[in-house]
């Protein structure tokens, strides 16, 4: 999980791409992508391997520059973003958590009690003091999690949550993305937090998002509420990968 720069943008959507090409030497990840992100949706993207999810992410979160287009993000707006296998500090879980809001301008002390509070939200308090390079795969990705809702984000980033977590790690980690998408997590707030998330779990998808992007081979195929995503016709692509048939 890392922070994102704040960047100045239109009124209206939070993040807003315009024709973006994003090109890794011979590559193109991402062709004419325009995408529309507006507050407290919960976005799913789907596609599969290959398809330019990761890429889109780390766009919408400012790791990759766009090679043609515009991608533009509203602001004030705090972003943060949860990757696959989440990078542990060899130090203790609390500390993991406390170093985000130390480097957002906390006192250390401050830090890790709002560390402990944000671990004690994620259900692991009883291994605040624990290394947190020791702790199991799910573990890790709550430690992560904790360490996104401490810092408060408006826009929650994630890339395969819960893709290599065993099933009952996979269940909770998607009970605190469905916690922190409601708003329920985040006191004090007036609107649900905007959450973007990729996933090849079809019905962690239609638990989750209310609006679903397909892509293939980095084009924007199909964007659709998620109802139309799984009962209404798609391009014949997308209807194979609904079905199971493309991997």
């Amino acid at each position: 999980m890392t922070p994102a720069p704040q960047t100045r943008g239109v009124a209206g959507p939070l993040m807003d791409l315009q024709h973006v090409d994003v090109r890794f030497g011979r590559v193109r990840a991402l062709c004419g992508i325009t995408l529309r992100i507006d507050p407290g949706e919960r976005v799913a993207l789907v596609g599969a391997n290959g398809s330019g999810k990761s890429t889109l992410l780390r766009v919408l979160h400012g790791l990759v520059p766009v090679s043609d287009g515009a991608c533009r993000t509203a602001a004030p707006q705090q972003q943060a973003m949860l990757f696959q296998r989440p990078h542990m500090l060899r130090t203790s879980a609390q500390n993991n958590v406390a170093l985000g809001l130390w480097l957002r301008g906390k006192r250390w002390a401050t830090a890790r009690a709002q560390a402990l509070a944000a671990l004690q939200r994620v259900g692991l308090e009883a291994i605040a003091l624990q290394n947190a390079s020791t702790l199991s795969g799910g573990q890790q990705q709550r430690v992560a999690l904790a360490r996104a809702w401490a810092l408060r984000p408006d826009v929650l980033l994630l890339d395969e949550p819960t893709s290599s977590l065993d099933p009952h790690a996979k269940r909770e980690v998607e009970s605190m993305m469905a916690d922190f998408a409601l708003g329920h997590a985040l006191e004090g707030r007036e609107q649900p937090m905007t959450m973007v998330f990729s996933s090849h779990n079809l019905g962690q998808v239609k638990r989750l998002a209310s609006r679903v992007v397909y892509l293939e081979h980095g084009r924007l195929v199909a964007d659709l509420p998620v109802h139309d995503f799984f009962n209404g016709p798609l391009p014949e692509a997308a209807r194979l990968f609904v079905k199971g048939e493309l991997v």
